[in-house]
C-alpha cells in the first residue's frame, strides 16, 4: 500500500478538521467535511451543471450585485472546524464581507445553492440540508435540472421549511433576498443546456 493511501486511510479513521483537510496533498479530487467525516465529491460537474450555475450567477449579478457578493465553487465554506462545504453558488450581503478570507468563506452565507447532479441527490437533500440548518443559513435553494424546478428552503428556527417550489414560467422571488427576481425557466435556456436536456 502506498504512503499516500496510508495517509488517506488515517484521515478517514480520525475526526477531520479544516486544518487536516487543508494540509492534505493535492490529489486532483474535491472533498467536503460533514461533522468531521471527509467525503469525496462527485466527479467534475457536467456541462448542464456548469451552464445552469453560470446562468444563475449572471442573473443574480445583474440584480443583486450592488447589495451582495456572489461566489461559485470551487470555494471552501468553513462553517466550523469540522464542517467544510463547497456549495455551487452562494451570496453574502456586502455588510458581512468580513466572512470572506484568503481561506474561503468563514461562516454562514445568506444564500447557498446546489445544482443536483446524478450522484449528489442524497448529499444535497439530506446531508447538506442538515448541515446548512445546523449553521443557520437563512435560505437554501436546490435546483434539479432534470425536472427543471427550484426548491426554496427557508430557515424556521431549528429546521427548514419548503417555502416554494418554482417551475416553468414561475417568477423566483425571496422575502429574505428582495433583489432576487427571475423566471425559473430562464436558467435552462442556455443553448448547450437546452440541447443536452432535450437529448435525454
Amino acid at each position: 500500500m502506498s504512503g499516500n493511501q496510508d495517509d488517506k486511510n488515517r484521515i478517514k479513521e480520525q475526526s477531520v478538521t479544516y486544518e487536516v483537510y487543508a494540509a492534505m496533498p493535492e490529489d486532483g479530487y474535491r472533498y467536503e467535511i460533514f461533522d468531521g467525516e471527509l467525503e469525496m465529491m462527485s466527479p467534475g460537474p457536467s456541462v448542464v451543471h456548469q451552464g445552469i450555475v453560470g446562468k444563475l450567477q449572471f442573473i443574480l449579478r445583474n440584480t443583486c450585485h450592488s447589495e451582495y457578493t456572489i461566489l461559485i465553487a470551487p470555494l471552501d465554506v468553513i462553517l466550523s472546524p469540522t464542517n467544510v462545504v463547497q456549495p455551487d453558488l452562494l451570496m453574502i450581503h456586502n455588510t458581512r464581507l468580513n466572512l470572506v478570507t484568503m481561506r474561503g468563506v468563514e461562516g454562514a452565507p445568506d444564500l447557498v445553492v446546489e445544482i443536483i447532479s446524478p450522484g449528489s441527490r442524497s448529499r444535497d437533500k439530506v446531508k447538506k440540508l442538515r448541515i446548512y440548518v445546523q449553521h443557520g443559513i437563512p435560505e437554501y435553494w436546490i435546483i434539479d435540472s432534470e425536472s427543471r424546478v427550484l426548491e426554496q428552503y427557508l430557515l424556521a428556527g431549528d429546521h427548514y421549511e419548503l417555502g416554494n417550489l418554482f417551475e416553468g414560467d414561475d417568477p423566483v422571488i425571496s422575502d429574505k433576498l428582495p433583489c432576487v427576481s427571475f423566471i425559473i425557466s430562464d436558467l435552462f435556456k442556455d443553448t448547450v443546456v437546452q440541447k443536452l436536456l432535450s437529448s435525454n
